[in-house]
């Protein structure tokens, strides 16, 4: 008898949670002639999600309209647009943990709206970083994030290419423990233009985000207990040193400076990149063979270490309801449903890792039971990754930091300033900052 897939299992699991919502559907609400205006957070790995808007449509008659739909990025610009020139009467945003403390007043604590039954089937983590000053700002949906180690499963079962490679780097072609090794093997596979060792966000929170997790994973700190910046120390330096190094040794796209998730996303599943750091919504994506050249050659592997660590940035998405929202209980009521069992059960069918607990059991035990040996790959790698996790730093000014840092890591990396004058510049900046939002 043929064994029922992960992807199967998961969805039979659905089956049984969509009779437990359909029995509570009246706790939807009905809004007939309500229509909630959402900015969201757009890209592939979030459309399954947004395509159940319509059951929610259906059941309680309201309507959504989604009057935004751009990269966290360019949200958090639009947002923070909207709050200077008090047009925040749009009901439901897309939210991060890594953004929420920036957001002073625009939305409702939602310990007001909801049961604390409601509340405790997320992981209790989850909700303790979607909680600002006591206010719990979003809830969570099925989008945790910690990044492992993507991989072309070619690349190690090749005899001519483990021989040249220990021949010139004295040590055996594995898939990579260490960052030093990914940096090795990045070099060792490019071939450019037609193949890239790995590849890296290079703008906005992402390359700064990824700069935070290998600072971490080399041992150093992006901020003092004072709050003062602390990252153009000797670990920065090397944490810096590898995106030069990489890029410098064309080991990464030319364009990588302007990249953002999307494109790294499309770069691995285009087959020609080698090894590739990112998140779990991409896991589905890449194993498709509808949407991946990459597909049936894909590993997934626990992140590297660093010298001191592994790396382990991460954080979670959300949803979350303006105070100015004509109709809250209409925008509570949608927001549940984005982020029910039954949503988050359907989201991470595709890859991401779920917040309700409920859901996470149904994921291990779909894994456990085999048929889908690549899913069960990657849930291992993202449960032995999520055991290094770290957030970024939860200050309002997180967000203004970064503004600050991305540009001087791209001048290092371009070659425009030294590792050590791009660092330096910016931590002038962030310590101006620091200052003058009275930390010391």
């Amino acid at each position: 008898m043929k064994k029922q897939s992960v992807k199967g299992l998961l969805l039979a699991g659905a089956a049984v949670l969509v009779a437990s919502e359909s029995a509570l559907a009246q706790d939807y609400g009905s809004f007939d002639g309500v229509t909630i205006e959402a900015k969201l957070i757009g890209g592939q790995q979030y459309e399954a999600l947004y395509g159940r808007i319509a059951d929610w449509e259906a059941a309680t008659g309201g309507k959504v309209e989604i009057i935004s739909k751009k990269s966290h990025f360019e949200i958090d610009k639009e947002i923070k647009s909207d709050m200077a020139a008090g047009t925040t009467n749009w009901c439901v945003g897309s939210n991060h943990s890594s953004f929420a403390p920036q957001y002073e007043g625009l939305y409702v604590d939602l310990n007001d709206h909801l049961s604390d039954e409601e509340i405790a089937g997320f992981v209790p983590g989850t909700i303790k970083a979607s909680t600002v000053d006591g206010e719990l700002l979003m809830l969570p949906r099925a989008q945790f994030d910690v990044s492992v180690l993507y991989y072309l499963k070619s690349n190690y079962t090749d005899a001519a290419k483990a021989a040249a490679f220990k021949q010139e780097y004295g040590y055996d072609l594995a898939v990579p423990e260490t960052w030093e090794q990914v940096k090795d093997q990045a070099i060792f596979f490019a071939d450019p233009p037609n193949f890239y060792g790995t590849q890296y966000a290079g703008k906005d929170e992402a390359i700064v985000g990824r700069f935070y997790e290998m600072l971490v994973a080399e041992g150093g700190q992006y901020l003092n207990d004072d709050k003062s910046p602390a990252f153009n120390s000797e670990a920065g330096q090397r944490a810096l040193q590898w995106f030069v190094d990489l890029y410098e040794a064309k080991a990464v796209p030319a364009g990588t400076t302007s990249y953002v998730w999307d494109d790294l996303g499309q770069g691995f599943a285009s087959g020609t990149v080698a090894l590739n750091l990112d998140w779990p919504g991409w896991a589905g994506f890449f194993n498709d063979p509808a949407s991946s050249k990459a597909a049936g050659n894909v590993g997934v592997a626990i992140q590297p270490m660093g010298s001191v660590t592994r790396t382990g940035w991460s954080g979670h998405h959300g949803f979350s309801v303006t105070s100015d929202c004509d109709n809250k209980e209409a925008a509570v009521s949608l927001v549940r449903f984005l982020t029910s069992e039954e949503s988050q059960l359907a989201e991470s069918a595709g890859g991401s890792l779920p917040t309700r607990s409920a859901v996470w059991e149904a994921n291990v035990k779909a894994a456990e039971a085999g048929g889908d040996a690549y899913r069960a790959e990657a849930l291992a790698a993202f449960a032995a990754g999520a055991e290094y996790a770290f957030a970024v730093p939860p200050i309002p000014e997180w967000g203004e930091s970064v503004n600050i840092v991305f540009p001087e890591l791209q001048a290092a990396i371009v070659g425009d300033k030294t590792v050590k004058e791009a660092l330096d510049d910016a931590v002038e900046g962030v310590d101006e900052l620091m200052q003058d939002a009275g930390y010391y």
